[in-house]
């Protein structure tokens, strides 16, 4: 379910839920961001995070529809998954970030600071992995 008002406006009920709140601002300002840029193709978003904080419920509220798997207990998201939202954005899902340093996100280890492992990944792609669709 997605609500239509601003998250800011929102009821406590609403936040509550398990509604998708302020999924319009956010799919507007990527669309904004593929128009900026000049993208001809789809821009690819990967949702990162600590693990069990609703990552793929995110995923799966944007797209209206059960793309991801979800779970209430951590682990259930055990490697990348791309989903195409419409023909130019795609989203990707990936199993959670944990405390341990930049290398450890990708040991499956864990971090407390989201940037230093996002980095450590980034590090490992040549730039046109990450540029193109």
């Amino acid at each position: 379910k997605q609500s239509r008002g601003a998250a800011v406006t929102a009821p406590e009920e609403v936040l509550a839920g398990s509604g998708c709140v302020g999924a319009d601002v956010l799919l507007r300002v990527l669309a904004n961001y593929s128009r900026s840029q000049d993208v001809k193709t789809a821009i690819t978003v990967g949702v990162v995070g600590f693990p069990n904080v609703g990552k793929s419920s995110l995923i799966n509220s944007l797209k209206r529809s059960r793309a991801c798997r979800v779970g209430a207990e951590p682990g259930v998201t055990k490697c990348l998954q791309a989903v195409q939202l419409d023909r130019r954005l795609r989203l990707l899902d990936c199993p959670g970030v944990v405390a341990g340093g930049p290398g450890a996100a990708l040991r499956g280890g864990s971090a407390t600071d989201p940037v230093g492992p996002a980095a450590a990944i980034l590090r490992r792609l040549r730039p046109e992995q990450v540029l193109s669709p």
